[in-house]
């Protein structure tokens, strides 16, 4: 099968086997035969449809790189929390594939935002198993350091930063949130922008298109977020994302979420996309006049 764009011509079934065991290999490393034996007594088709589809239709296409792949599949299993032996696989994979100990907790520490804090607890409980098995990676220690705030730093500092973050990461879509909570939540709508913008948006170690591509899993695989999935397609298109990759980044999820979970969130997708269109175009149409 070889892609083009988004799409893909049909090959033979040994062909995706052999594609989607080379990548495999990459994420699996060592476990690779482990993965595969494990269920080949049981279930020998699952097995040949994991490898085929899951890695030789899905990871193989083009729009996002093994390590943004293995990010939002991190971040989409801590975010469901009823996979520990497919996240803890999935961990090991992404230091496999060159994500660093940093990139993957925090992406843990996203994950609080958006499935709380006992998703994120069991996915650093997880990470602290991979990264023992993995000593080789124990030099990267130093860089997964606290970022402990400045102590001269104020409320008014963490909201100033928040809201700078907020309005260039999800632009007029976050702002009407915040709006939206004014008369009934108030302090809900100062949490998003203080913790989730100024505490969480604005540490390093992860880019804001990064974090965008993690969230936009994460709202793809919990399959009850529409509105907040709209609001970061919007933000991960406004922090340098392309349309190919949020589409990219719902389709990585059909294998751990599921169909509907991904059906659905294209469909979330198709409505920003035309929203965008429509506005650029009324933009466009506003500056000729």
């Amino acid at each position: 099968m070889n892609s083009t764009g988004n799409t893909t011509t049909l090959a033979g079934p040994n062909e995706r086997y052999e594609r989607g065991l080379a990548v495999l290999r990459q994420v699996a490393g060592p476990e690779q035969s482990t993965v595969l034996d494990g269920f080949a007594e049981i279930a020998p088709d699952l097995t040949r449809f994991v490898v085929e589809f899951g890695y030789g239709d899905v990871y193989a296409r083009p729009g996002l790189t093994l390590r943004e792949r293995q990010l939002a599949t991190v971040a989409g299993l801590a975010a469901l929390g009823n996979a520990a032996p497919q996240l803890r696989f999935h961990l090991a994979g992404a230091l496999n594939v060159g994500c660093s100990r940093r990139e993957i907790v925090e992406t843990l520490i996203h994950v609080s935002l958006y499935a709380g804090f006992p998703a994120a607890l069991n996915g650093l409980a997880a990470a602290r198993e991979v990264f023992e098995a993995y000593p080789d990676t124990a030099s990267e220690e130093a860089e997964v350091a606290a970022e402990g705030p400045d102590a001269a730093e104020t409320t008014a500092d963490r909201h100033r930063r928040g809201l700078t973050a907020l309005t260039e990461i999800d632009g007029h879509a976050g702002e009407q949130v915040i709006a939206s909570l004014r008369d009934i939540a108030p302090d809900l709508g100062r949490y998003v922008i203080e913790f989730a913008f100024g505490d969480i948006y604005s540490r390093t170690g992860l880019d804001l298109r990064t974090r965008e591509l993690a969230t936009v899993a994460m709202c793809t695989a919990l399959g009850t977020v529409a509105p907040q999935l709209a609001v970061h397609i919007h933000g991960l298109l406004n922090v340098g994302g392309t349309e190919e990759e949020v589409v990219e980044t719902i389709t990585q999820m059909v294998g751990y979420a599921g169909f509907p979970a991904a059906l659905n969130g294209i469909g979330v997708a198709r409505t920003v996309f035309a929203e965008r269109a429509a506005g650029q175009a009324s933009t466009a149409s506003a500056t000729e006049s």
